[in-house]
């Protein structure tokens, strides 16, 4: 299936009206009501339950309690996981990071140095000979023009680590089932996770979700109930509050599957800082084939991706002493200090969830319960990341009585495009990964076509042992293509095969690491926005695989542009700052950015009248022309009182030749911009403010809140 048919097969704007029924696995919903009704108060119930405690559920739990929503959330396992996992957060994702209490700057400083992980190495052995080797950080990579920080190489478990931290200083207590603080019958008040509790099944009601949770304790499988105004399932890609809700996958299953081992060694690590430093190893000789994940040279942490062909295979086959025997293969010497730690199969897969949000507008899916990308180019635990981005201020919005539960519905609006694109982007890339093997010699799509055979055609027929003879043997075939006498300048064919690798990593065309025109480029196109009404909504761009910068733009829906201004005031030192630290991190907070100008001061103050009567926080940046002003002036008090929730800030440009604010934003000083609490463009004007100006900022304001979809 192409780029194309794979985005179109997906019902981006799907919606399913709820229904009476029972779901497979548990779930009831019991009646059918309108998705447009303020939340009714009751204080006695638990705001937010959150299933999962990987990285989604717990940064989602960290910007709730910033925006003052309690919540709680539920982990299965009894402790975190120490599996590195995902490892690269990419340049939008660490600047959500950089409003959280410090934790871009934790990580950049705790992250291996860049020039230890820039580079992707393909090789015969990781002693032996390269067979090429791709840059993937260019200068502008460390310059912050586009965004106020850079992409970062850091294990999820770290990360999880970091965010455990924060929410402790918020707050939070961890309660295990063995421990003196376990929670097992206790009312939950909000700021706990309990590890060791498992979502079993729960029905919804006009009020609340109610959740039952199994948990094992002094060796009796115990449950109890947990009432919740909203349910988040963000548990993992075997999301179990997806299947209790009944919520299918479409997509591409089963493209790879790989065994993961994760292990220690120094003196690797010594040897590969010394040599030939990269975050990516692909390793090809005529014994075995793997990818190897650096995970941190310093302290001689990797991840070996080898792939796995079952039933003819099985974790038999990758015991720590035989993964031990791989490992000194790909690296091509010996290694006394290898240490094994976790061997896991996982399964490689390209779908999307029919629905992110249902039962009222009360259970809603984040992260991989609700995508499951290849990890080419790391676009999971980002996305996922992201999807709490988005969804945690309209929660708090909900729960606040800013906004109706339509809000809620916005989320899979705006998410499921971004979710379906990025699918189809690390498809792509993933397929770009698998061009290098190809041009060796080894096709992978015939090897799994032979393992289909085995498994389906004739080869089923035979006893287990004389199918995997036949498969290894097949395969050693294969990699024969990879012997040095084939493998070489002097042999035409090898001759050939090399020049055309070395194309494909000159081109871009072999597996990338950076995407930045998708990292920060995503646009809502529908949702909690106020399109151009003047512009015809474009139709999604195919994503192209390829590495694209970054083009600033100030469309509805889409990022806020970053720029460095100076906060003008009337003491001698003056704060410079980000554009996108304008937006408040610990609070709803709308920002409209204006130009010094009357008519925009007016517009001003349309809109703080509309935002003191929708009871929605909004501050006001009047943005002035570089080299105007040097201190704060008195011209916006007088223009915007009574109101005082406003700052005066100044440009400040790279060089004499930078664009302007305006410019950067494709628009006039004339214009003006609303931005949300998630930094994405609410709405703007491209003209003058004139009319009636608080008509139009409450037909705005309504529109992203959800108003006017209840009068519609």
């Amino acid at each position: 299936m192409g780029v194309s048919g794979f985005i179109k097969g997906f019902n981006l704007l799907h919606r399913t009206k709820p229904r009476i029924r029972l779901h497979p696995y548990g779930y009831i919903q019991r009646r059918d009501f309108s998705d447009t009704k303020i939340l009714n108060s009751n204080d006695s119930l638990l705001p937010v339950l959150i299933v999962g405690a990987g990285p989604v559920g717990l940064v989602l739990s960290v910007l709730l309690t910033k925006f003052g929503i309690k919540c709680t959330v539920l982990e299965k396992n009894k402790g975190f996981s120490k599996h590195p996992q995902a490892h690269f957060i990419n340049n939008r994702t660490m600047e959500v990071f950089r409003k959280l209490d410090g934790l871009a700057e934790e990580i950049q400083r705790s992250q291996p140095p860049v020039d230890l992980w820039r580079k992707f190495i393909y090789c015969t052995s990781l002693t032996g000979s390269i067979l090429g080797s791709v840059d993937h950080m260019h200068p502008q990579d460390f310059e912050k023009i586009v965004s106020p920080i850079s992409v970062a190489h850091f294990s999820q478990y770290k990360l999880t680590r970091l965010l455990v931290k924060l929410l402790e200083n918020l707050g939070f207590g961890i309660h295990t089932l063995e421990g003196p603080d376990s929670l097992d019958h206790e009312p939950l008040r909000g700021g706990e996770i309990l590890m060791g509790y498992e979502c079993v099944s729960f029905d919804t009601t006009d009020e609340c979700v109610t959740a039952t949770v199994s948990f094992s304790k002094e060796g009796k499988l115990l449950t109890r109930k947990i009432q919740s105004k909203i349910l988040i399932g963000a548990d993992g890609a075997g999301s179990m509050v997806r299947k209790l809700v009944g919520i299918d996958l479409k997509g591409e299953k089963d493209l790879q599957k790989l065994v993961s081992v994760h292990f220690w060694s120094k003196d690797l690590g010594r040897y590969l800082l010394n040599e030939r430093p990269g975050m990516l190893f692909f390793i090809f000789n005529t014994e075995v084939i793997g990818v190897l994940v650096a995970h941190d040279l310093t302290q001689g942490e990797f991840v070996l991706q080898i792939p796995f062909y079952p039933p003819q295979q099985n974790l038999e086959d990758f015991s720590p002493e035989i993964c031990k025997k791989l490992i000194l293969k790909l690296v091509g010497q010996e290694l006394s200090d290898i240490d094994v730690i976790d061997i896991k199969p996982w399964v490689m897969h390209a779908e999307v969830a029919d629905r992110f949000v249902c039962g009222n507008n009360q259970i809603m899916l984040c992260g991989d319960a609700a995508h499951r990308f290849p990890p080419a180019g790391g676009f999971g635990m980002n996305t996922g990341i992201q999807d709490a981005h988005n969804l945690a201020w309209k929660i708090a919005s909900l729960l606040n009585g800013v906004a109706p539960t339509s809000i809620l519905a916005t989320y899979e609006t705006e998410r499921k495009p971004i979710a379906v694109f990025n699918t189809a982007l690390s498809v792509q890339n993933f397929r770009a990964a698998m061009a290098v093997p190809a041009t060796l010699g080894l096709d992978p799509t015939v090897a799994n076509s032979v393992h289909q055979v085995i498994n389906k055609g004739f080869g089923y027929i035979l006893p287990s042992d004389m199918q995997k003879a036949i498969l290894d043997g097949i395969f050693s075939i294969g990699r024969s293509q990879l012997s040095e006498f084939i493998l070489n300048e002097n042999n035409p064919l090898g001759s050939s095969r090399l020049a055309k690798l070395r194309h494909i990593f000159e081109e871009g065309k072999s597996l990338q690491l950076q995407f930045p025109a998708e990292d920060l480029g995503f646009r809502y196109l529908e949702g909690a926005l106020v399109p151009d009404g003047d512009d015809v909504v474009p139709a999604p761009e195919l994503p192209t695989g390829r590495r694209r910068d970054y083009v600033p733009c100030a469309d509805p829906g889409s990022r806020l542009p970053h720029m460095n201004v100076k906060v003008l005031s009337n003491f001698p030192s003056e704060e410079t700052i980000s554009t996108l630290d304008l937006v408040s991190e610990n609070k709803v907070e709308f920002l409209l950015i204006i130009a010094p100008m009357e008519e925009s001061y007016n517009l001003a103050q349309a809109a703080f009248k509309v935002a003191e009567e929708y009871k929605v926080s909004t501050k006001v940046c009047v943005l002035w022309p570089a080299d105007t002003v040097t201190r704060v002036q008195p011209g916006s008090k007088a223009k915007l009182a009574p109101w005082k929730n406003y700052i005066d800030v100044i440009e400040v440009k790279r060089s004499l030749d930078s664009s302007s604010w305006w410019s950067t934003c494709h628009m006039t000083e004339q214009g003006a911009i609303l931005v949300r609490p998630d930094e994405h463009i609410a709405w703007r004007s491209k003209s003058r403010a004139v009319g009636d100006l608080y008509s139009k900022m409450k037909i705005v304001f309504s529109t992203v809140l959800g108003f006017e979809s209840m009068n519609s």
